[in-house]
């Protein structure tokens, strides 16, 4: 046995590596998802004080405060370099909805650009889910798999990904409904609460379902499907 032989023997077999990065857990990826506590209740913040001093002292300065708030929350996240994504999406969608709200002087127009893209998203996700383009996988895709798209060849995985579509899209036009509703009402109070209960709780609970789902069916068929042609 050579010298090079025998140091082979001595070391043992290699042992594997896994190149792919174990996913992260259900409450991890739920927490990133959400942006945590703090996210939470940052983004609750400037609807609760809209509806606050709306009620106060009106829409005006209703307006102004939310807005402030929101860009206050926003700077604080980038002075402590945290991620500010949810903080950026929420002042987007405030800042849009103030603007109307503005220049309407009608309340109930903050709510306005929240109302129409839930609508055009509950659309959205049922579309995709019909051309069998399920938008919940392609989302999982980026968000909890690194990009990967494997689960297009598991006919289990797409079946999974399309009721998951379905369900995500039903839910959001249903909730969007009650805003809509509460919008042709003239029901302003009412629109900001039913905005806030039927945010991030709904939001939650599909994603809780998504991610409880989408593991269980992975780990009883780790071996792809494949999809019928």
């Amino acid at each position: 046995m050579t010298t090079g032989q025998h140091r082979s023997a001595e070391a043992g077999p290699a042992t594997p590596v896994d190149d792919e990065p174990p996913l992260p857990s259900i409450s991890e990826q739920m927490a990133e998802q959400l942006g945590g506590w703090r996210g939470l209740v940052e983004s609750s913040i400037p609807i609760v004080v809209f509806v606050l001093i709306n009620i106060i002292a009106g829409l005006r300065p209703a307006l102004i405060a939310s807005v402030t708030i929101a860009v206050g929350i926003a700077v604080l996240r980038l002075s402590q370099r945290r991620p500010i994504r949810h903080a950026v999406n929420g002042l987007f969608g405030i800042g849009i909805g103030a603007v109307i709200a503005w220049r309407t002087g009608e309340s109930k127009d903050f709510y306005l650009p929240g109302i129409l893209y839930g609508i055009f998203y509950g659309l959205l996700l049922l579309a995709s889910a019909a051309v069998r383009q399920p938008l919940v996988g392609w989302i999982w895709s980026v968000l909890a798999a690194g990009g990967r798209s494997e689960w297009r060849q598991d006919a289990r995985l797409v079946r999974t990904f399309t009721w998951l579509t379905v369900l995500w899209g039903v839910v959001w036009l249903i909730k969007v409904g009650v805003q809509a509703l509460l919008y042709l009402a003239d029901m302003e109070t009412a629109l900001g609460i039913a905005r806030l209960a039927l945010g991030y709780p709904p939001y939650a609970l599909l994603l809780a379902i998504t991610v409880w789902t989408v593991r269980r069916v992975t780990r009883e068929n780790p071996a792809p499907a494949p999809v019928a042609g």
